[in-house]
């Protein structure tokens, strides 16, 4: 196994995808944010003082996946075709998270699938806190990966 960010002498770098194809890409990552069902029932019945707790951790996670490479050091600047951040209830003390990002180009979307899941949690516990700081986000990982050299990969 290569790890493509360290040069020959170990030393961290940007991967050169120069040479690589452009492939459609596809990458899909979740998050899971357990908190007291008092907290999930104020989030989905709106009584949430600050508002829409599902549409501003969307349009939060939408952004982070824009800016993935602005906040990842060796992360590619990408033109991402589509971001897309699903939000839901999960049991009565759980949101459930599923990002998915698009696009064709040289190199894959997993960072940005993933960085859209953790924002959009982090934002969750940013508006929530108040009334629930033991909240707890869980299980941040990729689900689903296709196009590239290494082809699909899922859970």
């Amino acid at each position: 196994m290569v790890l493509t960010h360290l040069d020959e002498t170990g030393a961290a770098r940007m991967v050169d995808v120069s040479d690589k194809a452009q492939t459609f890409r596809v990458a899909i990552a979740e998050a899971r944010v357990k908190m007291r069902p008092e907290t999930l029932a104020m989030i989905v019945e709106g009584r949430h003082t600050k508002g829409d707790v599902f549409a501003v951790a969307r349009i939060a996670g939408i952004q982070a996946a824009k800016r993935t490479w602005e906040l990842i050091p060796l992360c590619h600047p990408l033109m991402l075709s589509s971001a897309k951040v699903e939000l839901q209830a999960e049991g009565n003390d759980t949101v459930l998270i599923t990002s998915t990002c698009k696009l064709t180009g040289q190199t894959g979307v997993e960072m940005e699938a993933l960085t859209a899941a953790s924002i959009a949690a982090l934002t969750i516990y940013d508006m929530c806190k108040a009334v629930d700081k033991g909240m707890m986000i869980e299980t941040v990982r990729l689900c689903h990966k296709s196009g590239g050299k290494s082809g699909e990969w899922n859970v």
